[in-house]
């Protein structure tokens, strides 16, 4: 056989296969024979000897919760529930103490006991039974035991201490439960009456002494209460008159303490007023005497100072002056002996080298003088020679030779050979 590419043979595969049918079988009556025990209930092995706790050797033996395996064709499983049985019980006509007849109705809880002690009493008498006919069992025996107690108290006790009654049925009834494998978890007396109206009578009876004591209390009370107030009243009285003298008594003592208040607040009242005139004649004294001082002042800041700082000030303002004058004296002295000095140095060259220094200004007032001359319109008639448009472009450069020129007759410097170095200045030749 070829599986997943590699030959295996029939013989191997059958084995795998006989295996896992095997494991298979193995593993359902592992869980055929495997027994889980819920928590509210007991599993009951029977078919083999166990000795109990006790010492007996009895046929079963108790799984309490968990699990358990059954030993097949030997043993056989039972469950037991050991959830709550809820167990009514009502007793009619049953004798207290006295032979007062009552009616009782309680509510019992029990369920089969989990005590190892006692649980085989509950397997050899309720294995296989339903709840109702525990609850049944139960019931009966309570009822009993409910008649025994009766008989032990009074209705005057069920009535008022139920909570004892019911501490007393338990008590009663714990050997018999635990006989029958049963345990008694919860008992409440829900009502107890008789067809004698027994307890109503005590009732009214209990009512009437409570009303009389009611009554009796309240009288009392009262007789109290007036008895208190008229003590209070009198204790008023005698705190409203202790009251009035004290205040009385307060009252003068405050006149006279009013009155030496007065008397020394008069007193200092002089005091003052005398020390108060004398400190505002010193005041007012030294108040002349301040305002003196302060005119003298002010005289002083409005005239005198004034005075002398004003002569003062025209005094620095003469000397600035004559300093000024004398410094632009001595400047222009030195500036001309200069100038002087200069001209002698420069051998007649002197006004050449001053109109080569100012050439600028003075080409440019030239030039102005030149641009003055407007002129609206020009009408050139042309002879047939070519000659008149030159000659009329040709007459700026004229117009400023001719002003050239006039700066030559009136400052004696031909500006034209100055600029090309052949000046003649008629001054050096003379």
């Amino acid at each position: 056989m070829r599986v997943l590419g590699f030959n295996i043979p029939p013989e191997v595969v059958g084995g795998v296969g006989a295996g896992l049918i095997f494991l298979l079988i193995l593993m359902l009556g592992y869980r055929y024979l495997l027994k889980i025990c819920r928590p509210n209930e007991i599993l009951i092995f029977s078919g083999r000897k166990h000795r109990a706790d006790d010492g007996r050797t009895v046929g079963y033996r108790v799984v309490f919760g968990g699990r358990g395996m059954r030993v097949p064709v030997v043993e056989t499983v039972d469950r037991m529930d050991v959830s709550l049985i809820s167990v009514p019980i009502q007793v009619n006509g049953a004798y207290s103490e006295g032979g007062i007849p009552l009616n009782v109705h309680a509510i019992a809880n029990i369920k089969v006991s989990t005590d190892r002690r006692h649980i085989g009493n509950a397997i050899e008498r309720f294995l296989g039974k339903h709840q109702q006919e525990i609850a049944r069992v139960a019931k009966e025996t309570l009822e009993g035991h409910l008649r025994g107690v009766l008989a032990t108290m009074t209705p005057e006790e069920l009535n008022e201490d139920r909570l004892k009654f019911a501490r007393q049925l338990e008590s009663s009834a714990k050997a018999d439960l635990e006989k029958l494998g049963l345990e008694l978890d919860v008992l409440k007396i829900q009502h107890i009456a008789d067809d004698r109206n027994y307890l109503e009578s005590i009732g009214r009876q209990r009512i009437a002494e409570i009303l009389r004591n009611a009554e009796v209390a309240e009288s009392d009370a009262q007789r109290l209460a007036e008895q208190a107030e008229a003590q209070a009243r009198a204790r008023g009285e005698v705190a409203l008159t202790n009251a009035n003298a004290a205040v009385q008594r307060k009252q003068n003592e405050l006149r006279q303490v009013k009155a030496e208040v007065d008397a020394e607040a008069r007193a200092e009242e002089v005091r003052a007023e005398a020390a108060g005139q004398q400190a505002r004649a010193e005041a007012e004294l030294e108040l002349q005497k301040i305002r003196g001082e302060l005119e003298q002042i002010r005289l002083e800041a409005e005239v005198r100072i004034p005075a002398e700082i004003d002569q003062q000030v025209r005094e620095l303002f003469a000397a600035g002056q004559a300093a000024t004058i004398a410094a632009d004296g001595e400047a222009m002295a030195a500036s001309l002996a200069e100038v002087a000095k200069a001209w002698k140095e420069s051998g007649g060259k002197a006004m050449d080298m001053f109109v080569l220094q100012n050439l600028d200004g003075i080409m440019a007032e030239v030039a102005g003088a030149a641009s003055r001359m407007k002129v609206a319109h020009v009408n050139l008639v042309d002879g047939g020679d070519g000659k008149t448009l030159p000659a009329y472009a040709a007459s700026y450069p004229a117009t400023m030779a001719a002003l050239l020129g006039e700066v030559h007759k009136t400052l004696g410097v031909d500006i034209a050979k100055v600029m090309t170095g052949n000046a003649q200045n008629s001054g050096r030749s003379s």
